[in-house]
Order: C-alpha cells, then structure tokens, then sequence
C-alpha cells in the first residue's frame, strides 16, 4: 500500500491541473476494468460492467494549490489559494510548479504581529532576480503544489496530498481485488473536489447511480489538545455519519456497518463538525442518491505533512470490497 501511495501523492494533481495524477491512475486499473474514459469535465470513470445495481464509488484526485497572480520587478511571485490554503502551515514550506520549478514560501519582512498573516502578505521565491528571469519559469495563472515526500514510520505514512491520494490508492486496490457481483461498478476519480465538489456533481448526472459511496479523509481526534472528535488512526476507516455537506443515507451506514461486521474489520463511526466530502454533491442530484461515505483518518489535513494509518487503508479495501458484493 504503501508504494502505490508514495507514487499517487508525488504525482501533480492541482485542482483544476490533474493531468499527471489521471495518467498515473490510468496505467494502475487500465486492464481491471471494462471501459475507461475521461469524461468532459476531467473526471476519470472506470466501469465494471454488471445487470444489478448502479454503484458509484468515487474519490477526488485533486489537491490543493497555489497559483501565481503577479510578478515584482525582483522576481518574487505573488499568489492565490486553489482550495483551503492555510497560511501558518504554508509559511516557510517549498512549491512545486507543473514544470517542476521549486520556489519557497515566505512572507512580508515588514509585518509586525504574525496574527495579521494572511496569504496576500506572503510570496513565493524561486530565485529569480527580475520580473524577466522570473517569467521564464513561471507565468501568470501557472499552478504549484507543495512539496512532501512521502516517507513511513512504522504503520503510519506522512506525505503532502493524502487528502486525497490515499483514497484513490484504496479505490485503485478494491478494483485490482473486485469480488464477483452483478452489480455495476463505476469507479470515479474526480476533479476540482477542493473547490467546490465540482467533478462529483457532473460524474453523478452523468452516471445516475442507484447508490453512492465516497472515499476521503477525515479529521482526528487523538493529538495534544485537539478539538474532540472520537476518530483515532490506526482504529480503522470511519463510516461517515454526516459532516457539513449531508447526513448520510441510512442504508448506505448500515450496508457499510454490515460489510465491516461480516469479515471482522475494526471501523470507527465519523462525525464531521466541518467540512465536506463529494457525496455533499452526489446525494442531491438527479432526484437524490442514497449516499454514503468511507473515510480514513488523517492527521494535519491540508498540511505537507498529513499523516496517516497504512492498515486503516488496506481494511477500507477490504470493507468496500465486501460492500459493493
């Protein structure tokens, strides 16, 4: 799991920029599927084909970003968020461009209270000299990721871009171990999650799914004097109850209640007091889906250094393999 992890979060993946990670995936689950397309949004659908049931499961492929708004005559860049970018966990961190130009983050020498920080304060330094030397490398509207190498620490993985490369790495295995079943399965890598569920709301409309079940990342509960939330790594994949964008559909938690109990995986119950997942979209579209959600937990979301549970992963494989039986 871990190998297959290491190569999605490395992949760039910028919403609005998934080319890269697309590729990636494709090459992974290619020749497990039926039929592969990318769809015209950017989302990448794969299906199995089957006479029962219409299943959708999906998770974003995308990850948050920056991108470059203006150039100084010194060569510095000013820049904008692409989906929640908080400033104290990027200051002092490395980008990397699409073309593969590293800059560092760093802000105003002139602020004078660290609470005034705000991402219009701050710049990004690739070592340019001029607004010139610097237009070579990077222009206006060009995008960058943060950079986090993955590395592992026992049962635990920190990288960048878990959120949501870990979902994707669990749905690639539950289509490389597929059950047999009649159900039909599509399979949905969506874009542009970061910025508003994008993808998700399009891929539902175009599939109409007679059920749905996404696979992200949640928030923890087991650090110093966090905010309490009864979600620890390494207890197992949560099955989402609600978060900010639904209350999930009550036959969906059980079929996941029953998978987890019929092959004896540990699982956790998800409460999610902000923030949300693409089933937010998927569950109100085309007269509503019966949606649900498998999540894994996650410590320092939309850090570089998010940090999360191997064995988590491979037991939400084995949870949704069991549930789309």
């Amino acid at each position: 799991m871990f190998d297959l992890v290491r190569k999605l979060s490395d992949a760039f993946g910028v919403s609005g920029n998934e080319e890269e990670i697309r590729a990636v995936i494709t090459e992974e689950i290619k020749d497990k599927v039926d039929d592969i397309y990318t769809d015209t949004l950017g989302n990448l659908i794969a299906v199995k084909k089957g006479t029962g049931r219409k299943i959708m499961l999906d998770a974003h492929m995308d990850e948050i970003g920056v991108m470059a708004t203006f150039i100084d005559d010194n060569g510095f860049i000013r820049f904008s968020n692409l989906g929640w970018v908080y400033q104290y966990f990027a200051l002092g961190q490395k980008v990397r461009f699409k073309n593969g130009t590293i800059g560092s983050v760093f802000y105003e020498e002139k602020l004078d209270d660290m609470k005034n920080l705000k991402l219009s304060r701050m710049y990004i330094d690739i070592g340019a000299k001029s607004r010139e030397e610097a237009e070579k490398k990077v222009r206006i509207g060009d995008t960058a990721c943060f950079v986090g190498d993955a590395v592992q620490t026992g049962d635990m993985i920190i990288s960048k871009a878990l959120d949501n490369r870990s979902g994707c790495a669990v749905l690639i295995k539950v289509i490389q171990n597929l059950p047999e079943t009649d159900n039909e399965l599509y399979f949905v890598f969506t874009v542009q999650e970061e910025l508003g569920l994008r993808g998700a709301r399009t891929a539902a409309y175009q599939i109409q799914p007679d059920i749905a079940i996404a696979i992200d990342v949640t928030d923890t509960g087991d650090t110093p004097e966090c905010h309490p939330m009864a979600v620890k790594c390494g207890a197992g994949p949560t099955i989402k109850i609600k978060d900010s964008s639904l209350i999930c559909h009550p036959e969906v938690k059980r079929l996941l209640e029953d998978a987890a109990k019929e092959i004896g995986i540990p699982y956790q119950y998800e409460v999610l007091e902000s923030g949300g997942t693409d089933v937010g979209a998927i569950h109100t579209a085309v007269g509503g889906v019966p949606s649900g959600a498998v999540s894994i937990p996650c410590r320092y979301i939309h850090s570089p250094v998010e940090t999360a549970s191997l064995s988590d992963m491979e037991n939400a494989v084995k949870l949704l393999v069991q549930a789309v039986k």
